[in-house]
């Protein structure tokens, strides 16, 4: 295996490691340090001695050692005394509640009420998710350094007010739901659309993403949301396989062949969108779950509903008012209406969404169906600059190649 594969098989198992040596060492930034001083000896060691059968075993061990080296350094003789005698006693059963699994017990933990809400999320794709803090700053649309000073904020934060590391009860689970499910959702969002490098899919964070909203449906069944997340979850990822064609490249949906999309996926996230709809308690993963239902029941892009996917838009936008859901609608009413009344909505939205390149994509394909050949390419220019996404800014190069040609004379 050569360098760039164990970057990523590490990477992979960056999440599992953190989670599990918080739990064991107490401390979050003893805890990266550790994992990231395993990480550089698998980078030694792996070249030659070749990957172990569990990766994450052997990054968990080989951190926790290295963890309570520099506990040792760092200690008094005391201390380094009483850490020995810990060290040899058999650990006490663990009363871990009702979250059994490290990284959604480091979720929970991260999502204390003391901490911002936006703090939580990002602390959290950090910790678990082990993106670096330009993937966090892309999430959230805002600059890299901004980014930076809420991690470490938050950090400081959690040492300072003693947030302790522990299983909330079943009481205050629903207090912490809110930032864990966007949580969840950004893990998933950005192992589909990778937000930089030159892959358009890391499936690992799918996966985890996935299999985190299952635990938590295990957790909390009384709850409609986390239903709904696992839904839309599934859905978004039944059309995975169609994404890309044969060169790698980027498959719009509408393009799509839907013959590829895995029915298993979509069967099962119907079914539960279904139960959502008689629950009757809507809310907005539950809505965007309805929302991406509506495509999956469409043979061919032809025949999707888009009225329907406008109403449940409006519905969304009334309880969950962001940018990036007017965005969405635009780009539904464009489908039902035509370019013209998209493109007004799109340029009511212009400030808010600056900086983000599916805007001015979508912006500059009404502008192309207009017929407003230089107003379109000038658009997708200023989508190219804020893309960074390799697979993305190809598809919005070939994008822009065809509205050339188009409006060429």
């Amino acid at each position: 295996m050569d360098t760039p594969d164990i970057e990523r098989t590490v990477r992979a198992e960056s999440g599992r490691a953190v989670a599990t040596l918080v739990r064991l060492l107490g401390d979050i930034d003893l805890a990266e340090e550790a994992v990231q001083d395993a990480f550089v000896v698998a980078l030694e060691r792996w070249p030659t001695s070749g990957v172990p059968p569990s990766p994450a075993g052997w990054i968990i061990t080989t951190a926790r050692n290295r963890g309570i080296d520099r506990i040792r350094r760092e200690s008094t003789r005391d201390e380094r005394q009483a850490e020995a005698t810990r060290m040899q006693t058999p650990d006490e059963p663990e009363d871990v509640g009702p979250v059994v699994d490290d990284q959604l017990r480091l979720i929970f933990t991260c999502c204390h009420p003391a901490l911002a809400t936006n703090a939580q999320v990002a602390l959290t794709l950090r910790l678990i998710a082990g993106l670096q803090t330009p993937e966090i700053a892309r999430a959230f649309l805002v600059p890299e350094a901004t980014m930076a000073q809420r991690l470490v904020r938050a950090k400081n934060k959690i040492r300072a007010a003693k947030i302790p590391y522990r299983v909330p009860s079943d009481a205050e689970l629903p207090d912490r739901l809110r930032p864990v499910l966007a949580v969840v959702y950004l893990v998933f969002n950005e192992g589909y659309v990778a937000s930089e490098g030159d892959q358009l899919i890391r499936s690992e964070l799918c996966a985890e993403g996935i299999r985190l909203a299952r635990l938590l449906v295990e957790l909390m069944p009384d709850e409609a949301e986390v239903h709904g997340l696992l839904a839309l979850l599934l859905l978004t990822e039944s059309r995975s396989a169609a994404r890309t064609d044969e060169h790698g490249r980027l498959v719009r949906l509408a393009d799509q062949d839907r013959a590829r999309w895995d029915p298993d996926l979509i069967t099962e996230g119907q079914a539960i969108v279904r139960a959502c709809l008689r629950r009757n308690l809507p809310g907005p993963y539950q809505i965007q779950a309805a929302i991406a239902a509506v495509h999956s029941d469409a043979l061919a892009s032809d025949d999707t509903d888009w009225g329907q996917i406008v109403a449940l838009y409006d519905q969304l936008l009334a309880i969950n008012p962001s940018p990036v859901v007017a965005l969405n609608r635009a780009i539904a009413v464009a489908e039902r209406d035509g370019p013209t009344p998209a493109l007004e909505l799109l340029d009511a939205i212009a400030l808010d969404l600056d900086g983000y390149h599916l805007f001015h994509a979508a912006r500059a394909d009404m502008l192309h169906r207009l017929g407003r050949r230089d107003d379109a390419l000038a658009a997708y220019d200023t989508a190219l600059t804020r893309s960074t996404n390799s697979v993305e800014r190809d598809l919005l190069q070939r994008r822009r190649a065809s509205a050339a040609t188009d409006g060429a004379s």
